[in-house]
């Protein structure tokens, strides 16, 4: 082998071996009612935070009363995780006369909140061994 192609032969194996790293984002919700409409389920970096977007997330079209668990594989990071049950399908979170979700909702360690979280608020930190949270789905009185 010519001395000039083995370390470009060198630096092509290394990027080929290198192994890509997720870990798993387990997400536990309780309190799901079973109300024949659509929960969504959305992990997001900060500056997808409360918007449409995310890195991953599921929808489940009528899902069953109880416990829902997810699991999400996701590099290294910070993320926060908000959950929508739009109880009358019109695709939008509303927020009712009151000011308040008129939605079923959740948000990662949004338990206790009493204002709109911010993404410090609700930030989970997923290192290489992963990370589970459980969150109670809250619905309008």
């Amino acid at each position: 082998m010519k001395p000039h192609i083995f370390p470009l032969a060198a630096a092509a194996m290394a990027l080929f071996a290198a192994p890509a790293f997720a870990a798993p984002l387990t997400v536990t919700l309780t309190g799901v009612q079973d109300r024949d409409a659509k929960l969504y389920v959305s992990v997001q970096t900060e500056e997808q935070f409360m918007k449409w977007e995310g890195v991953d997330g599921e929808i489940v079209e009528d899902p069953e009363a109880g416990t829902q668990s997810f699991t999400f594989d996701l590099p290294e990071g910070e993320y926060s995780v908000s959950i929508w049950h739009d109880l009358n399908g019109n695709g939008a979170f509303d927020i009712g006369e009151n000011g308040k979700p008129a939605e079923g909702w959740a948000v990662s360690n949004g338990s206790g909140l009493r204002k709109q979280p911010t993404f410090d608020d609700a930030k989970v930190s997923v290192g290489a061994e992963g990370a589970e949270i459980t969150e109670t789905v809250q619905y309008p009185e």
